[in-house]
Parts: C-alpha cells; sequence; structure tokens
C-alpha cells in the first residue's frame, strides 16, 4: 500500500505564506507526477499545480504567479509554496499521486489539509 500524507496547512492572513508538504510512503512503488489539488465549501475540486518526475509543472489559473510546486524523488516528497494567500484560497489542499505499484498504476489521495486565509 501506498499513503500520501500532508503537512504545513493551517491559518493565515491575506497577504501572508504558506508551505505545503505531501510525503509518499510504503513500498515497491515508483511515482511518476505529483501534485496538489484544492476543494473551497460548495466548490469542485480543482487543479493547483501538478510536476511530473522529469519536472514539468502545470498550474491552476488560481495559482500562477502565486505558487509554487517543486518535488523532491528522492524524498518522494512534493511542495507548495504558496505566497500572496487571499481569502479566496480557503480550501482543503489534497495531494494527488500518479503511482505505479506492482504492475498496478494509479492515482492516490492524500486526507487533505485545510488551508484558511483570513481577511
Amino acid at each position: 500500500q501506498v499513503q500520501l500524507v500532508e503537512s504545513g496547512g493551517g491559518l493565515v492572513q491575506s497577504g501572508g505564506s504558506l508551505r505545503l508538504s505531501c510525503a509518499a510512503s510504503g513500498s515497491d512503488f515508483f511515482i511518476f507526477g505529483m501534485g496538489w489539488y484544492r476543494q473551497a465549501p460548495g466548490k469542485e475540486r480543482e487543479l493547483v499545480a501538478n510536476r511530473s518526475r522529469g519536472g514539468t509543472t502545470n498550474y491552476g489559473d488560481s495559482a500562477k504567479g502565486r505558487f509554487t510546486i517543486s518535488r523532491d524523488n528522492a524524498k518522494n516528497t512534493v511542495y507548495l509554496q504558496m505566497n500572496s494567500l487571499v481569502p479566496e484560497d480557503t480550501a482543503v489542499y489534497y495531494c494527488n499521486a500518479d503511482i505505479l505499484r506492482l504492475e498496478t498504476r494509479r492515482e492516490y489521495w492524500g486526507q487533505g489539509t485545510q488551508v484558511t486565509v483570513s481577511s
């Protein structure tokens, strides 16, 4: 089994910054892409950013210019640096990973971490 464990969420004032981390643990797995999604109350889950193993990044419109995704392949960890946060960024942030394990390739999700931005 593979688990994704997120950390780094919390409460921050508008204009502030947070850094999220997500580490994959388990055995016999290989990670392709890793990334972040978010879901605000009453809204659909949306892409924040993802990064391929080779370093190609993709950002959702809300993240462009403010958020930066990075990754440490040796540690099976992905990070999301969020700057210039605004109340509209308030959501549960989910880590996502495209993983091959024992000849099965599928998406895994973390449990989510709450980010709240106060005005």
